[in-house]
């Protein structure tokens, strides 16, 4: 049936996700394109305000409402376009009848795979403070360089009060951030919220960066049993 999708964490993030899995898949014609089926819930409450324990409102049940009905309706696989939320993957895993792609795991081994090692994590409160990213990455040998609370504060600021509230991104707080990190020794800089992908699709990054939104819709496209475009197999900016 092809791939389900739980979307709308945020809204944006899983539009230019689709848009990403329709170019990467190596299509003739339209019917050689990858069936979707996107449930865009952006009611699903915040996952980073959960984690932290800001709220009450657990984000797991409505994801795991969705999953359900994406797996009964038969897709291959599930997709959420969302990293913070792979915080609850074992849980969505051990709830949901379906194959649920692990981004996170697979960002780490086409890291990996193309010789880092050491990154930046440039991502939510909620996915730094879980360790989302450090647990895979230092298990795999890869050192990783999180930014100081300042610069952590910078990145949220652009995350949810420039791109989740529709405005101008602040582009000095977030090269300051990157730049931060690659003094510290980052090779490349894990785009690790969606919402930053949203950045690399509207401004020239330059080198050193991967997107972990390209990474989940590189996967999407291969477990769905669809070919991918030779530009996309190698997916960290100026590095392959």
């Amino acid at each position: 049936m092809g791939l389900g999708v739980i979307g709308g964490l945020g809204p944006m993030a899983t539009v230019y996700f689709m848009e990403l899995v329709i170019k990467m898949t190596e299509a003739q014609c339209d019917q050689e394109h990858l069936e979707m089926i996107v449930y865009n819930c952006p009611t699903i409450p915040d996952r980073t305000s959960y984690i932290l324990g800001h709220s009450q409102q657990n984000p797991v049940e409505p994801m795991i409402r969705i999953g359900k009905q994406l797996a009964a309706q038969g897709v291959e696989c599930i997709a959420i376009p969302c990293i913070t939320a792979h915080y609850f993957y074992d849980i969505l895993s051990e709830s949901i009848n379906a194959d649920i792609i692990h981004a996170v795991k697979e960002t780490t081994i086409h890291l990996k795979e193309n010789g880092i090692r050491t990154v930046g994590i440039a991502a939510t409160d909620g996915t730094i403070a879980s360790g989302l990213f450090q647990k895979e990455l230092t298990a795999a040998g890869i050192g990783c360089v999180i930014p100081s609370g300042d610069a952590q504060q910078d990145i949220m600021d652009v995350i949810y009060k420039d791109i989740k509230a529709s405005q101008p991104i602040q582009e000095e707080k977030l090269y300051s951030a990157f730049g931060e990190m690659r003094k510290n020794g980052a090779e490349v800089i894990i785009l690790g919220c969606t919402e930053l992908s949203l950045v690399k699709r509207d401004y020239n990054l330059g080198a050193g960066y991967i997107d972990v939104l390209d990474i989940l819709a590189k996967e999407s496209v291969l477990r769905c049993g669809k070919k991918l475009r030779e530009q996309y197999k190698c997916l960290i900016s100026g590095k392959c």
